[in-house]
């Protein structure tokens, strides 16, 4: 496994506002939507990039890869049937830092690279993220009652080190309803 280079902390506050490329394709099973890139992933270039978030480990736990990946080889997603992208492309330190209204056109954007590129579902990575994006004040994790331009839409929580609410053995577990999902195996 490739590991990423640690960027220093003036690295990272240099990433303020920095974007991370898109990791897409037409015709993806799943495209990971997340909120936004960090700090440590806008320093990188690549998605979930800091160390103490479990995206990668929750994806290889819940069957999605057949290893460990490390963020530098996010582009082996696609070879799988996966993507990455994010509702705002901006890093910031915290999603936090985020005006509501960045989320809602976010969502908009989101919607013209579902039409592109037209994967099967979009699995967003934020309960809160995506109750204000897509003005579902009452929303659940998992399966959403509505599509968006064609593909099921999924909620999963945020896998970031700062989200207390899940332990990775709960995230790999709602994870892992989507793998099935999109498996046929539920």
């Amino acid at each position: 496994m490739k590991r990423t280079n640690k960027p220093t902390r003036a690295d990272q506050l240099a990433a303020q506002d920095k974007t991370v490329r898109d990791v897409i394709a037409p015709g993806l099973r799943v495209l990971f939507c997340g909120i936004n890139p960090g700090l440590y992933s806008g320093a990188t270039g690549h998605h979930f990039a800091r160390p103490g978030n479990r995206f990668w480990p929750t994806l290889h736990q819940a069957g999605f890869t057949p290893r460990l990946l490390d963020p530098s080889e996010e582009r082996e997603l696609l070879t799988l049937g996966y993507g990455i992208t994010n509702l705002v492309p901006r890093a910031t330190a915290t999603a936090d830092q985020l005006a509501p209204d960045e989320l809602v056109t976010g969502r908009r954007q989101l919607e013209t690279k579902v039409k592109r590129y037209q994967p099967q579902v979009v699995a967003v990575l934020g309960i809160s993220a995506y109750r204000t994006a897509f003005a579902q004040k009452a929303a659940a994790l998992g399966p959403q009652p509505e599509r968006l331009a064609g593909a099921t839409v999924w909620v999963l929580p945020n896998p970031s080190g700062l989200n207390a609410h899940y332990q990775l053995a709960g995230l790999v577990k709602h994870f892992r309803e989507l793998l099935q999902f999109i498996t046929g195996t539920i």
